[in-house]
């Protein structure tokens, strides 16, 4: 007779703990892991892994499926990279709280800020509520595949008290500044698991509006500390420029001071500040001698652009000839694109004025390569278009037209954004290091239509664990740790994490020899038939939520035992004992 309801055979099993992998049975029952090691009882249901990996489930602190969790049942492509729980309401936006003369306000801050077409959020939002507790009461009544939580969105909540003069980035009054606290503390005591803002010129609604929250007053900023210390939980998300780094790095420690809560932020190398990463990890490394809980995310890839017809951003944007027929349906445009005469045509042409950023990409040949399959992420500078058009004496913009062109138009060029200063991966290797830093910057459910990050749980294990050659590669107990324990402890999800007794039974079985990842495409299955880049993997054996297998060999299985999480979760009684 059957004792438990799964057991997993024979593998090895790398715990999240940061120890050596060893071979060993893991039996669940309830949800929830009872055993690791010999065991002899039958499960209802048994996986064989001998000669593959089982792993606890990737904890992902850094999404924006805000929109997406409101209609979609499935979290991808976040849970086809064997992502269990996912965090959402990064970089200050997010759908609550909201009222209803603000819902195309805020729609047309998240399509600015992260590429998620509107027309997908017109349709796709049926805005059941108001408050940010009824916004997670109309998340929990829908069925996942995985688990999600919630942060609160600071530029919703300056938007729902502050109206227009909230979007317009004016001064709070102290009134305003009281309810700003009120509605956080509120959230937080709710279940959101915590607060993000943004103070980067980066993030923009679709109008070009810089967002509401950037240059926020101190008094605000702590006026919302205070809410969290009020509410006892919660974790505070800071994305900056720290053009005024003293100020900004200052503030960041009085919130903590105030809060008493752990603080994460967005760290990249930037080409426009190459050496600043240097400059705030030395900063951060300071706050934490002094026992202040800040951490960096960072992320272990280049902050990649896919260029390509089918997307958002490509280097013939700005020509007169391609604006012409930009609106025209895929075939259509690439039929037209290969006519010789249009060719010749468009590659003749100047770029059109007012399109900095398009213009600058343009130019960039020297940083623009072809991703290939596998996608190669760490490409060396003598594989860039810039200097295969100088080996082969051609004009690069006529090796970019036939990447472009071929396929049917569904190619992607690769432009390394962030990370990529020194065209290796040297610095973010020093990032990810760095003991005072965090696994994160998936974006998993943003950037629909330019950047496909989502993958990098999954390039962890292949590329730094097993196929890097421009340099060290990681021990795989330390990624395996990073981007599961140590992500899970940061935003206070106990239950979760490590494979051992009494923790939540959310797993990974990886086939670690067979693990890779395929090109991204793009799929237009977004309400409104909007796109989306999207990106599978091959080697994912079985995920398993709470217990259930969610996708077998990569296709999913139809279970839907994903939950939203509220609030922190204590350590359960088994871990607890046995540390």
């Amino acid at each position: 007779m059957a004792e438990f309801d799964l057991v997993i055979r024979g593998g090895t099993v790398v715990d999240g703990s940061g120890g050596a992998p060893k071979k060993a049975d893991v039996a669940i029952d309830k949800g929830v892991i009872v055993a690791v090691g010999k065991v002899d009882a039958k499960g209802r249901n048994e996986i064989d892994a001998a000669g593959l990996l089982v792993t606890p489930g990737w904890v992902d602190i850094h999404t924006h499926y805000d929109g997406q969790v409101t209609w979609d049942e499935r979290m991808t492509p976040s849970s086809i990279h064997g992502s269990t729980t996912v965090v959402m309401g990064n970089c200050g936006v997010g759908f609550a709280p909201v009222k209803k003369t603000d819902h195309d306000r805020l729609i047309r801050l998240m399509e600015g800020v992260e590429d998620i077409p509107g027309a997908a959020l017109h349709e796709g939002l049926f805005w059941e509520w108001e408050s940010f507790g009824d916004y997670m009461d109309a998340i929990e009544k829908r069925p996942h595949d995985i688990d999600v939580a919630l942060q609160v969105p600071h530029g919703a909540v300056r938007v729902y008290v502050m109206g227009e003069r909230g979007a317009k980035r004016e001064a709070a009054t102290d009134a305003e500044v009281a309810e700003m606290r009120d509605i956080v503390r509120d959230a937080i005591k709710a279940g959101a698991i915590g607060f993000s803002t943004s103070r980067t010129v980066a993030h923009r609604t679709s109008d070009g509006d810089l967002t509401p929250t950037i240059g926020a007053a101190d008094k605000e900023m702590m006026a919302i500390a205070e809410g969290l210390k009020e509410a006892g939980a919660g974790v505070l998300q800071w994305v900056s420029d720290f053009r005024e780094i003293d100020h900004e790095f200052s503030l960041v420690e009085r919130l903590v001071e105030v809060s008493g809560r752990p603080l994460s932020f967005s760290l990249v190398q930037a080409d426009v500040m190459p050496d600043q990463w240097r400059d705030l990890l030395g900063r951060l490394d300071k706050a934490a001698a002094r026992g202040l809980p800040i951490k960096a995310q960072v992320q272990g890839r280049p902050v990649g652009l896919m260029l390509g017809l089918q997307g958002s951003v490509h280097p013939f944007l700005t020509r007169p000839s391609y604006r012409a027929i930009a609106d025209k349906p895929l075939e259509e445009r690439v039929a037209i694109m290969r006519d010789p005469d249009f060719r010749k045509q468009l590659l003749s042409e100047d770029l059109e004025p007012g399109h900095p950023f398009l213009n600058s990409l343009a130019g960039a040949y020297h940083k623009m390569f072809d991703l290939g399959d596998p996608p190669n992420y760490e490409p060396a500078p003598e594989d860039s278009i810039g200097a295969r058009a100088k080996r082969d004496g051609r004009n690069p913009d006529e090796i970019v037209y036939d990447i472009l062109t071929a396929n049917g138009g569904r190619n992607f060029l690769f432009f390394p954004l962030h990370n990529y200063y020194d065209f290796d991966l040297e610095n973010a290797l020093t990032m990810i290091r760095n003991p005072n830093t965090l696994f994160g910057l998936s974006d998993g459910g943003a950037h629909v239509g330019v950047i496909c990050d989502v993958s990098v749980p999954t390039y962890m294990l292949t590329h730094w664990c097993r196929d890097r050659v421009r340099g060290e590669r990681l021990d795989l107990p330390f990624v395996v740790k990073s981007q599961t324990r140590d992500t899970a402890e940061a935003i206070g999800l106990l239950d979760r994490g490590l494979v051992a007794p009494g923790m939540k039974a959310d797993l990974n079985v990886i086939d670690f020899e067979k693990l890779r990842l395929l090109p991204p495409h793009m799929v237009y299955d977004l309400p409104s038939g909007a796109r989306r880049l999207m990106q599978e993997a091959e080697g994912y054996v079985a995920t398993i939520v709470s217990g259930e297998v969610i996708y077998r060999e990569g296709k999913p299985t139809g279970a839907l035992p994903g939950k939203l999480v509220r609030g922190h979760k204590p350590a359960p009684h088994a871990r607890a004992a046995a540390e």
